[in-house]
């Protein structure tokens, strides 16, 4: 029985389809389903049952399913050993990192990278949910977090304070200048998960009656602020063109930037190599810095 067979037979399991498996193992859908049925002719039964709504495993494959982890486990821990052994500056790093320190930071960061170590691959992820860095489906996680998971280490490499922001275009004379005046402008609050951040609890306690849009990412916050149509609280890094910062947000909020990565990479010298390039370039960023 070939590994890749379990690999593929795991990508199913995990995602209930073909054409989600086949994204996984960066494969067409016609290989995924060819190799599925040679693995099921091998086994000599089937894993999966063909429903309406994709793929269930058969009693058969739950069967597969338990022991096929318990390979992978060890398959990920021999590679995870095996790389934290790699002294050589060349090879693919996989970072994942939130949409606006993706599009913003790490091209100014990383772009010349290449002209330093050419043999250094690059590929980045852009999310801020949680990565599965056991079987490297990232190797470094730029996350905003206070509390960054156990079973990775890493750096805190800038601590991002919070501001109300106003549109450029906002007059001086009518842009509020302490925290007791929100409450005569309109504001632009938060919606879906951002609702649970410290800073938008904190405002919705006080302020609610005041916001008139509300948004589930930062970025688009920062545009509705910068076209008038409010003022945002947000974080130093989302500060942008158009905006302009006004005063720090009460309570003080500080939000966490780490750099994370599983312990088993930390000596691998591509890994180690781009992780020292992030942290120098966040914590000289004057973008970021506090006023």
């Amino acid at each position: 029985m070939q590994w890749d067979s379990l690999k593929l037979f795991l990508a199913i399991a995990g995602s209930g389809s073909l054409a989600a498996a086949a994204r996984t193992l960066d494969v067409n859908h016609s290989t995924v389903f060819r190799r599925l049925n040679a693995f099921e002719e091998e086994l000599g039964g089937r894993v999966f049952e063909r429903v309406a709504t994709g793929y269930q495993l058969t009693p058969l494959g739950e069967e597969v399913l338990a022991r096929a982890r318990d390979i992978q486990h060890a398959m990920d821990d021999l590679e995870r050993a095996v790389l934290g052994k790699d002294i050589q500056p060349k090879g693919v790093v996989k970072i994942t990192a939130p949409n606006n320190i993706a599009y913003r930071f790490l091209p100014r960061y990383l772009g010349d990278f290449h002209k330093r170590y050419p043999e250094i691959r690059l590929e980045i992820f852009v999310s801020n949910l949680e990565f599965n860095m056991s079987n490297r489906q990232a190797d470094i996680a730029v996350r905003a977090t206070d509390a960054p998971p156990e079973h990775l280490i890493g750096r805190r490499i800038v601590d991002l304070r919070w501001s109300v922001y106003a549109s450029e275009k906002l007059s001086k004379k009518k842009r509020p200048v302490s925290m007791q005046d929100l409450k005569d402008h309109a504001l632009i609050g938060a919606s879906g998960g951002m609702k649970n951040l410290k800073a938008y609890r904190a405002m919705d306690a006080k302020y609610a009656d005041s916001v008139r849009i509300r948004c589930d990412d930062m970025v688009s916050m920062a545009h509705f602020a910068e076209a008038g149509a409010g003022l945002a609280v947000l974080p130093a890094d989302e500060a942008r063109k158009g905006i302009v910062r006004l005063f720090d947000f009460e309570p003080v909020v500080v939000s966490k930037l780490w750099l994370l990565t599983h312990p088993d990479l930390r000596h691998t010298e591509r890994i180690r190599l781009v992780m020292e390039e992030l942290a120098a370039a966040f914590q000289k960023d004057k973008d970021l810095l506090s006023p």
